[in-house]
């Protein structure tokens, strides 16, 4: 009886054994693959069992979440939703996140390793924290005056403080309700399914994820180019550029949309814009000192975040000197942002230095406490000091005295320049209208800010669009909240 009873004691003891052995093969060696099963919905209804952490412009929260009473709980809420979806995107319990939903998406949804009290010590309880706040670099007023300024059309609008790269204002046209793909019912299938077959695309970010033909807002690229390589020494000087002018070592003639530009100095040709006059200053660098200045601006950076990601804005560096002329004048394959062309702006604003722009100014638990913050930016010369005074001295007089005079603001310092892209085959679609502009209040010591504007419809008859009549007001608009603002806080 005694050996049936330690044989059946040892069966047991064996039993045992293989459910632990079971056990720890399921928890332990096979627990990513089930994780990743997609029959598995535990992460789903973990991660909605909470609400999701805010993302905050002004110290006020634009995003919220909802209890929905279902079983992934919680939906996310949009306060103005169009107004920032270009910066919140979305976060969908069916199509993920978006934009800063996404980049800062541990933050939020409190999976970030540095809201644990512990370190490691959710690998073990597996408890996950309250999601933390996203605190913005946003500039309300910035913002709305940019959205306003668009109603109705498409284009995108890009502000920046010059000092330190700050993001004041990202707008992209026409825009949606991230709201409206939060849940995951069939209201929100008919939304995404609704939004993707939009032929005008709102849920792209116009202003970081799309390049355009920079048109002649490049030329402040190029004039800087010339000034530093030396080619011109004298703005008021005479070019020595004839009108038409012939592309090298092709028959093709590059002619102005006005008079006036045979010869032109420096100033007048960028005053007037002066496609002739740029084109062969362009070529006159060189492609080599050309594409070093356009680098040093942004150009061809494929690294740049803001936390998420912004499209490369190019300069062709294997090109021929007729293509360089044309690339000169923000034509030919020179494409652009609008962030980036702000970023320009930025540069002459602020002695020819160019700070890495960025849209998160801090991190935050639930109870207020700081995460992390932006800290210290990059620097980087765009141009010498010396080039950055006198182009701040010609971007003054295109508002002062020429095609830029829509921007002008009472009591304040603006400078700016124009753009009219063509773009299409044989250029038969509706030309782009741009500005790009900064300015400085009559008691800052410095610019405030830097905004570029794009204007993809402008108007219907092409004869009328023009970056200072249909962009600059726009530009103006951002720049008045932001100088208005400074002022009131004494910044």
């Amino acid at each position: 009886m005694t050996r049936h009873i330690r044989h059946a004691a040892v069966f047991c003891a064996l039993l045992l054994v293989a459910l632990l052995m079971n056990a720890t093969r399921v928890q332990v060696f096979r627990a990513g693959a089930y994780e990743d099963n997609p029959a598995n919905r535990r992460e789903d209804i973990a991660r909605y069992l909470q609400p999701r952490g805010d993302i905050l412009v002004g110290g006020r929260p634009v995003t919220g979440s909802r209890d929905s009473g279902e079983q992934l709980r919680y939906e996310r809420t949009y306060a103005d939703g169009p107004l920032y979806a270009p910066v919140t995107g979305f976060a969908s319990q069916l199509y993920g996140t978006s934009l800063l939903e996404h980049a800062e998406d541990g933050v939020l949804s409190g999976t970030d390793p540095m809201l644990a009290p512990f370190p490691l010590w959710n690998d073990f309880t597996r408890a996950r924290n309250p999601g933390g706040d996203v605190v913005t670099t946003l500039h309300p007023g910035a913002q709305r005056a940019a959205f306003e300024g668009l109603r109705g059309r498409k284009g995108a609008v890009a502000a920046v403080e010059p000092s330190t790269g700050r993001i004041l204002a990202l707008v992209s046209a026409p825009s949606y309700d991230p709201q409206a793909l939060s849940g995951n019912g069939a209201a929100a299938a008919r939304s995404w399914a609704r939004l993707n077959a939009d032929a005008d695309r709102p849920m792209l970010n116009r202003a970081v994820r799309r390049t355009y033909p920079p048109g002649s807002t490049f030329k402040v690229v190029t004039a800087a180019a010339a000034l530093d390589a030396g080619v011109v020494t004298d703005l008021d000087a005479h070019t020595r550029s004839p009108d038409p002018y012939r592309l090298p070592g092709t028959t093709t003639s590059l002619r102005n949309e006005s008079g006036g530009c045979e010869d032109a100095s420096l100033r007048e040709a960028f005053t007037w814009s002066c496609n002739t006059v740029f084109a062969k200053l362009g070529a006159d660098v060189g492609v080599r000192d050309m594409a070093a200045t356009a680098r040093a601006f942004g150009f061809n950076d494929t690294r740049v975040r803001i936390p998420f990601a912004v499209a490369r804005s190019t300069f062709d560096t294997s090109v021929d000197r007729a293509q360089l002329a044309l690339s000169s004048i923000g034509q030919y394959n020179t494409r652009a942002t609008p962030l980036q062309m702000a970023m320009v702006a930025a540069a002459v604003a602020n002695g020819g230095q160019v700070r890495t722009p960025y849209l998160v100014e801090r991190t935050k638990r639930a109870g207020g406490a700081t995460l992390a913050t932006a800290g210290s930016r990059p620097l980087r010369r765009a141009m010498h000091p010396s080039t950055a005074v006198h182009m701040r001295e010609l971007m003054r007089d295109v508002v002062e005295k020429g095609t830029g005079r829509n921007a002008a603001i009472p009591g304040a310092t603006v400078g700016g320049k124009t753009g009219t892209a063509q773009h299409g085959i044989g250029n038969e679609g509706t030309p782009y209208a741009w500005f790009v502009s900064w300015a400085q209040g009559e008691n800052d010591v410095e610019p405030k800010v830097a905004v570029a504007v794009v204007v993809e419809d402008a108007a219907p008859d092409r004869g009328h669009i023009t970056g200072g009549g249909v962009a600059a007001p726009v530009a103006r608009a951002v720049m008045k909240a932001v100088l208005k603002s400074s002022a009131a806080s004494g910044r």
